[in-house]
């Protein structure tokens, strides 16, 4: 049994944290047993619309399902974002050895990135020592753009047009730099690219002086879950050197993929 979450104050101070902890006490109840919305403005001291209002949100992001009788139960999203953490995880914990070694044999800083909720997140990066003063601004747990850089197309290329369509519609394209696929057209032309090559480039669509190359990494499911890059700043390695290692790229990303359970079609 979960443990009763306390009541919330009505003051109104710290109104972000009571929030936050309202949704968690309603997607944990939601996880025991159906609730009503008599039940979760009980729960919470609140009246039953303040209740509605968050068990609505908590729908639209999918945390919690609304049934034909009218109870919460607990949503698809909560699943996905399960499932997600542990494949991050495990297709990290497999992967590093191959980055390790593919940093070594082409002396570049290498990131494994996958989709976690709306947001390409880099979940491995082993960085490059061949020029100090300037770094990359990539981190471990850090959002990359979904449109401007190499992983974020790969992600995107191999993602249904429907899903497509609701991965982009909350993003403001921004052009960055002279090279940013910053119109919906264009980016759906440089997908279909990607689709039909197998690989990415990034020619410094965020930071003018940022080169990357990536290429996809999938599932037992045959699914692209992730992408692998190489990537340098301009001065060390331009987009061509880059791109002489998209060979090496594909055949570490197979074998990190066949670790993952993935077989290929027959």
């Amino acid at each position: 049994m979960l443990r009763e979450p306390r009541r919330i104050a009505r003051d109104g101070t710290d109104a972000m944290a009571q929030s936050v902890e309202r949704a968690l006490a309603l997607v944990r109840r939601s996880a025991e047993r159906p609730l009503s919305l008599g039940e979760a403005a009980e729960l919470l001291g609140v009246h039953k619309s303040s209740a509605l209002r968050l068990l609505q949100t908590l729908e639209a992001a999918r945390f919690v399902r609304r049934t034909g009788a009218g109870t919460y139960v607990l949503g698809s999203g909560i699943i996905e974002l399960s499932e997600m953490a542990l494949g991050s995880i495990d297709l990290r914990q497999a992967a590093h050895p191959h980055l390790v070694d593919l940093q070594r044999r082409t002396g570049h800083t290498v990131h494994l990135a996958q989709l976690t909720g709306d947001e390409v997140i880099y979940i491995d990066k082993v960085d490059s020592p061949a020029f100090d003063a300037v770094k990359l601004p990539s981190r471990i747990g850090r959002a990359v753009s979904i449109y401007a850089s190499a992983v974020g197309k790969i992600i995107l290329a191999y993602r249904t047009p429907q899903e497509r369509d609701r991965l982009l519609r909350e993003v403001e394209f921004e052009q960055f730099t002279p090279t940013t696929f910053a119109g919906r057209d264009a980016l759906d032309e440089e997908l279909e690219r990607i689709r039909a090559e197998g690989w990415a480039r990034d020619n410094g669509e965020h930071d003018s002086y940022v080169m990357c190359v990536g290429v996809p990494v999938r599932d037992s499911r045959r699914e692209v879950v992730a992408a692998l890059s190489v990537t340098a700043i301009e001065v060390v390695a331009t987009l061509e050197d880059l791109e002489q290692h998209i060979p090496l790229l594909l055949e570490v990303a197979d074998t990190i993929s066949r670790e993952n359970g993935y077989t290929p079609a027959p």
